[in-house]
């Protein structure tokens, strides 16, 4: 049983977005974009050309929603260090992956850029953004970061963008949580909904690791927003995982040779989602 709702109640936003419970969401992992180390003066053409391939891929192997996120944009900058660009690459290029595949799209800008996401989604359509650390703070790989919502959800209010969710992190990957140590992962849950959260995210230590069960446990028994699983899903732990999430974000484990790096493969995701689908019962 959930426990009772520490802010409004609200409609199960999974379900709202995605028409199910036990929603499989897929990432596009972007090239790196102008303005990152790796960028090398690809075409944007090119780089949204590979975007949008790899949603058509994804919405051919049945997945149910997108994420659009700048990973190739390693080292990833803390927000107040991303130039404009980012957010306007962002913007055109989800777009164009939204118009390609009519699924429901969200995004993702690292590190933790909740601001630029939430411009991006206004002007590309989104759904929802992702946002690695929205209460409290951590220290990441790129430093110490702090919890956005009271500056984010007054600009999404400036943006009349009220019906981009947002989708948080509890006890997120790529980092070390000692400033917060005191708190359990169940009240850092609840500080997420507390702050006007939409869905709560459980993640493993790393991209491509699984978020342990008990601490998937830990969460949803902290929250009464639903709760997916965002990183180390694969065909051997997706049923245990949906016996308790209310869906998982995927994308390491269906790419060529399991990198996060390579194209969706697509007989590894018609594999994973006869494993979702047994899981679905």
């Amino acid at each position: 049983m959930k426990p009772a709702p520490v802010f409004r109640p609200k409609p199960n936003a999974i379900e709202t977005l995605f028409g199910r419970r036990k929603a499989v969401i897929g990432v596009v992992h972007s090239r790196p974009l102008p303005g990152a180390p790796a960028y090398d003066g690809e075409a944007m053409e090119d780089v949204i050309g590979f975007a949008v391939a790899e949603a058509r891929r994804y919405a051919a192997g049945g997945v149910d929603g997108l994420i659009v996120e700048n990973h190739g944009d390693i080292p990833f900058a803390k927000p107040d260090a991303l130039g404009p660009e980012t957010a306007a690459c962002m913007a055109v290029m989800t777009r164009a992956v939204r118009e390609a595949t009519g699924l429901t799209v969200g995004v993702n800008v690292l590190a933790n850029a909740a601001i630029p996401a939430l411009a991006v989604a206004k002007a590309a359509g989104a759904a929802f953004i992702r946002v690695n650390q929205w209460a409290n703070a951590y220290v990441a790989n790129e430093g110490i970061i702090e919890g956005p919502a009271g500056a984010a959800m007054r600009y999404r209010a400036g943006l009349r963008a009220g019906e981009v969710r947002v989708f948080a992190d509890v006890h997120v990957k790529h980092g070390a949580h000692a400033i917060a140590a005191d708190r359990s992962i169940a009240e850092m849950a609840r500080d997420a909904e507390f702050f006007d959260a939409d869905v709560a995210i459980a993640t493993g230590q790393r991209t491509g690791d699984a978020a342990s069960l008990d601490e998937l446990r830990a969460i949803a028994g902290g929250t009464s927003l639903p709760v997916v699983v965002g990183s180390g899903v694969n065909p051997d732990n997706v049923g245990d995982i949906l016996s308790v999430a209310d869906g998982v974000i995927v994308a390491s484990w269906l790419k060529r040779d399991g990198v996060w790096w390579n194209a969706v493969e697509p007989e590894r995701l018609a594999f994973f989602m006869q494993a979702v689908a047994k899981a679905r019962g």
